[in-house]
């Protein structure tokens, strides 16, 4: 029961994360307006908040556990909002990443 939950706040924290940081690009290099940039900044702020609610104990732990999250999440993100299409390489990096997360967070410790 645990894992299932760490494992739905990490998909909720990359996408306070990445959506965020999405908005502020939009904001910014969209020059969509400030509007945006304020709901990413709010959106960024959420993922902190997000991140500790994780089981674990260690926060050096999640965070580099989370990195490999961040790196799958954000080739799905660009998959689903701005139509981009990753090559072989990425979906395997990805899934190294993911591997390491795995091991990083699931591994049984003594």
């Amino acid at each position: 029961m645990l894992v299932a939950v760490s494992v739905a706040l990490f998909v909720l924290a990359a996408l306070c994360e990445i959506g965020g940081a999405w908005l502020v690009w939009q904001g910014v290099r969209e020059r969509r307006g400030w509007w945006w940039v304020g709901a990413g900044v709010a959106a960024l702020g959420a993922y902190g908040f997000v991140a500790t609610l994780q089981p674990e104990a260690h926060f050096g732990r999640i965070l580099a556990a989370y990195g490999g999250v961040f790196v799958a999440g954000s080739l799905v993100w660009g998959m689903v909002v701005d139509g981009y299409r990753p090559d072989r390489y990425d979906v395997l990096g990805a899934l190294v990443c993911l591997l390491g997360v795995a091991v990083i967070m699931y591994a049984p410790r003594a």
